[in-house]
């Protein structure tokens, strides 16, 4: 059976945030994930964890200047020393968190940009956040996102994500597969998945078009949690949608037994 996180930033929004982690117990899950612990106090982070029995799933490295636009600097020439002080700061709260993966998201490319020197510095940044991340007993995740909800995203399927983590050579590089993401880039997901399960250390998922709960779209997830299933794969599913018409109101998805359990 598949083991949900409540994407804190996407779901509970009706609270404030730190109401949110009570408000996840409360509907039956077990581990949380969000974008960003930074503008939080650790410690505050790791009680509301340990109050309500919640394991950190996953956050995010810092991603430049999430209000003005930017969504992610690894990629970009003259960001390479905020990127590598960015990795030692989330280290940091991963650390307190005791959160066992962190996800980097790219960037969007520059207009301008030469694509091949793109990506020669986000293959070192990621390299050095790997090598950085597995002294910590922490796995580096990149995720392919799609260019519609984010025009430009340098990082858009996965073949690059694993061409990337090829060119790495890293044992601590994976792929985050986000559903949504991938349905509209490149579809095929069930094959896709069990082909490179392997690589695959975390999995998020939205219903399309409009990045809802599951079975408001075309997605057929009552299928794809059991392929899941199927093929073994044994790690979280990150919640990353946004509710339709509130967050509980919208959790009948997770207790419909026909949907999320195998046979």
């Amino acid at each position: 059976m598949p083991r949900f996180a409540a994407n804190l930033t996407m779901l509970f929004n009706e609270l404030p945030f730190m109401e949110r982690f009570a408000a996840a117990k409360a509907a039956g899950f077990s581990g949380v994930e969000y974008l960003f612990p930074y503008d939080f106090d650790k410690a505050e982070l790791r009680e509301q964890l340990a109050r309500h029995g919640l394991t950190q799933v996953l956050h995010n490295l810092p991603a430049g200047n999430w209000a003005a636009g930017e969504r992610g600097i690894a990629i970009l020439p003259d960001r390479v020393d905020e990127f590598r002080d960015g990795v030692r700061r989330a280290i940091e709260y991963a650390r307190a968190l005791d959160c066992r993966q962190l996800n980097c998201l790219v960037g969007i490319a520059p207009d301008d940009a030469d694509p091949r020197e793109l990506n020669q510095v986000l293959a070192r940044n990621l390299r050095f956040a790997a090598t950085a991340l597995k002294a910590q007993g922490i796995k580096l995740l990149i995720e392919p996102i799609n260019t519609l909800d984010i025009p430009g995203f340098f990082l858009n399927r996965t073949a690059q994500a694993l061409q990337l983590i090829a060119e790495v050579e890293s044992d601590n590089l994976f792929v985050q597969y986000d559903i949504y993401h991938m349905q509209i880039m490149e579809g095929d997901l069930a094959r896709t998945m069990q082909k490179h399960l392997a690589r695959i250390a975390h999995i998020q998922l939205a219903d399309n078009p409009g990045r809802h709960e599951p079975g408001t779209g075309e997605i057929n997830y009552a299928f794809l949690f059991r392929h899941l299933d199927a093929i073994g794969y044994s790690g979280w599913i990150g919640c990353e949608y946004k509710p339709k018409a509130g967050t509980v109101d919208g959790l009948g998805w997770m207790m419909d037994r026909t949907m999320v359990l195998a046979g």
